[in-house]
């Protein structure tokens, strides 16, 4: 049903529509709105059966949806920034021990200095985690990717990490088609776990690898994440029959067909970057836009075969490595490894990327260094370095 709603509520009563068990919070801006939503719907039993922990931390929020997966049910948290960051350990425990949770990351900058606006340093940060993560363009996208995100994690008993960009997505206001439960029901079937914790027939699970059996381990984490590579387009595919619109998916071309020049990105950017690409294109500029959906597992054989024409890869991030660059290039330069890539790093911490923006770097491209920052003051950090 289409209704006029905030992002973060959309989430919420799409995420209620799966049919989670158990639902873990812990209050960070801007994911908030999301768990208060779920709150108040299992409050007034719309969301039921299902328990609604609040605990003491991030780290207590995934340490209990982990103990709730591992038991058998369908388990779902949120968080953001320092939050991410505090469950990291966490993190590695839910998928190195292949559970299935669903966690909404609400897109937002890493201090210090405290910063509460958007950027990608967070999920970013925790690429190698072992989570599956998809990145939303939009709000529809968003309520969309949670849906398939059950289901791809229950099908590879895997967690997944569905991306929205802070405040940018969460807090706004736009019409979204909130999918209705019979539509969610009628895609996502029932959880059944593989493995279950039960005192009946009690097993061991997590327990102490040496190095006669560790690498093994973790090339077996590596080949579910390339099966993912599999699952994750098959999935949208269902999902755009059963839905009649198209969401999720490896990647999103838009003008690449005979394109020079593209430019890759993750998450809302991807509006105004196609805005920019349309105005560029009715003045002859050849450019297009790569949006990449699954950011891992990276999918290579996809991104090579959106960008075989391009002569100039653009590769705009919302987030840092320091002393390195861009981190998504990093992956970029495997599957394309001859053509011309410039880095532009844009919008930390919440700063806008304007199309004016936008419009001056793209035509005059070739001018680009391999690593450039998107409307630096030179002034500033010129005078802090001195």
């Amino acid at each position: 049903m289409r209704a006029q709603i905030e992002g973060s509520r959309a989430v919420a009563r799409t995420v209620a529509r799966c049919r989670p068990e158990v639902v873990c919070a812990y209050p960070i801006s801007p994911q908030t709105h999301i768990v208060e939503a779920l709150s108040v719907l299992v409050a007034a039993g719309t969301l039921a059966p299902c328990e609604f922990v609040n605990v003491e931390s991030e780290f207590g929020a995934m340490s209990v949806a982990i103990g709730a997966s591992a038991a058998g049910a369908r388990a779902y948290t949120a968080t953001a920034s320092q939050g991410l960051l505090y469950m990291a350990e966490a993190l590695y425990n839910a998928s190195g021990l292949g559970l299935p949770i669903v966690m909404t990351v609400a897109n937002r900058a890493i201090g210090a200095p405290i910063n509460i606006w958007n950027d990608q340093s967070d999920s970013l940060s925790q690429r190698d985690s072992g989570w599956i993560q998809l990145y939303a363009e939009s709000n529809q996208e968003a309520a969309d990717l949670h849906v398939q995100a059950f289901r791809i994690a229950e099908e590879l008993s895997l967690p997944v990490m569905v991306c929205m960009d802070g405040f940018v997505l969460t807090h706004a206001v736009e019409g979204i088609d909130v999918p209705s439960q019979e539509q969610v029901d009628a895609f996502l079937p029932s959880y059944r776990p593989r493995q279950l914790l039960d005192p009946d027939a009690p097993i061991t699970i997590g327990a102490m690898v040496g190095p006669d059996a560790f690498t093994e381990v973790r090339y077996l984490a590596h080949a579910k994440h390339l099966k993912a590579l599999e699952v994750i387009p098959r999935v949208a595919g269902d999902f755009a029959r059963e839905f009649a619109r198209t969401s999720g998916g490896l990647v999103r071309p838009y003008g690449c067909q005979d394109a020079e020049i593209v430019v890759i990105a993750l998450g809302s950017v991807l509006g105004t970057l196609k805005d920019t690409v349309d105005e560029l294109r009715s003045g002859g500029v050849r450019v297009g836009v790569l949006g990449l959906t699954t950011f891992r597992p990276f999918p290579y054989d996809a991104v090579r075969a959106a960008l075989r024409d391009a002569r100039h890869v653009i590769v705009l991030e919302r987030a840092l490595g320091t002393g390195m660059g861009g981190i998504v290039t990093a992956d970029v330069r495997g599957s394309v490894p001859a053509a011309r890539i410039s880095t532009v790093i844009a919008g930390l911490g919440g700063r806008p990327i304007t199309r004016a923006a936008l419009r001056e770097l793209l035509t005059g491209a070739d001018q680009l260094e391999p690593l450039t920052f998107l409307d630096l003051k030179r002034d500033v950090v010129e005078r802090e370095l001195t």
